[in-house]
């Protein structure tokens, strides 16, 4: 009931039972006990006429933002981007961090994380122990339901039970997750899925990603795992993806990917920034440097494939394109576009449209935030029922 009233309120009682299907009885006895809780509040409505005949104007329920503060953040090579949101769900700080290097320890990034939260909570006048729980996002391969990170490019370890490190580091719960999933979470809260029960986004940026909506789920996989777009073969025996495998889809469209194969263009070494020797490739491309060129259009042609096996596969409503690279236009331009619809089953109805969604890094933070604010509501439930 908590849920509910968070995602559509505020509501009145009646609404309220008609959404649950639960009793008009029994949700005034249940939203009476999170009223004393303080997890709720009731606000006055503007009377509707007949309301205001018989006397009996309404009341809506709404949580109580002041109940608890979550935050969420994003690990990126280079930075943590933190927010830090109320019970509610409204933003009341952000805060960006520099890594000292792309890769560290489990007990070095947490150190990490826990100096950005206390930076956070400093926004608000307070400490980290304030914090109800975090909602970590970070890429590579994440099992989110028991916490345990397989591998990611942001840690020197494989198989860290890094929800439980970053509990015990940080003194208050933590909650990993693969973070194209959170931006999942985010797009169907409040970004170009919100309106869609089916929906794929694909994350482009030091690596690839996948998060996909099933009927308003996101789905992790039966290990919790699932998803990893970037990591499915296009080339037997192919290029070598940071994961350690071969032929990976990321191997071949990740921005690390464009630099490895074309540090022959001028103005291209491996000592430069990621961004600027990306950017110095798709300009010498497109002044017609054919090195460039081949690696730009191989990436297309990959990208375009493998979004048509992902269409083949799921049919989905909508396929959302996010991330750091869509600043930049060469896997969404009009021709991979294209290479992707003709390997698209053809069938008499339009193929799925495709939409960019220039997100920047604090607002994954808030898919990371969103996916810890249900924690904190169950948790919160619980803790009144059990008082």
């Amino acid at each position: 009931m908590l849920r509910e009233i968070s995602q559509h309120g505020p509501l009145p009682r009646i609404d309220l039972a008609e959404r649950t299907g639960i009793s008009r009885a029994t949700v005034t006895a249940v939203t009476g006990e999170l009223l004393r809780g303080g997890l709720i509040a009731e606000v006055p409505r503007d009377p509707q006429a007949d309301e205001a005949a018989r006397g009996r104007p309404r009341v809506d329920l709404k949580i109580d933002g002041a109940a608890h503060l979550i935050a969420g953040l994003k690990v990126s090579d280079a930075s943590i981007s933190l927010v830090l949101i109320d019970f509610n769900g409204v933003r009341v700080a952000d805060h960006e961090r520099p890594l000292p290097q792309p890769r560290l320890s489990p007990d070095r990034l947490t150190a990490e994380i826990a100096a950005g939260l206390d930076a956070l909570a400093v926004q608000v006048d307070r400490t980290r122990s304030d914090i109800s729980g975090v909602g970590v996002g970070l890429a590579g391969i994440v099992d989110a339901p028991h916490g345990l990170v397989y591998w990611s490019p942001s840690l020197d370890q494989r198989n860290v039970p890094f929800a439980d490190v970053l509990t015990q580091g940080l003194g208050i719960p933590a909650y990993v997750d693969n973070d194209a999933n959170l931006v999942a979470k985010a797009e169907m809260i409040f970004g170009e899925g919100k309106d869609h029960s089916d929906f794929i986004v694909i994350t482009i940026e030091s690596g690839v990603g996948m998060g996909i909506v099933l009927g308003g789920q996101v789905y992790r996989g039966t290990r919790g795992c699932g998803a990893e777009f970037g990591h499915t073969k296009v080339q037997v025996d192919g290029a070598l993806c940071r994961c350690g495998q071969r032929g990976c889809l990321e191997a071949y469209v990740a921005d690390y990917a464009l630099v490895r194969e074309a540090t022959s263009v001028g103005g291209v070494t491996l000592t430069a920034s990621t961004a600027h020797a990306v950017n110095t490739i798709l300009t010498a491309a497109k002044s017609g440097d054919p090195t460039a060129r081949m690696v730009i259009d191989r990436a297309g042609k990959m990208f375009a494939m493998g979004l048509a096996n992902l269409v083949n596969i799921f049919d989905p409503e909508l396929v959302i394109l996010a991330g750091e690279q869509m600043q930049f236009d060469h896997l969404y331009a009009d021709a991979v576009i294209e290479e992707m619809q003709k390997g698209i089953v053809q069938i008499d109805k339009p193929a799925p449209a495709v939409v960019v969604h220039k997100w920047d890094n604090l607002m994954w933070a808030s898919g990371a935030a969103a996916h810890a604010l249900d924690f904190v509501q169950d948790h919160a439930v619980t803790a009144l029922q059990d008082g």
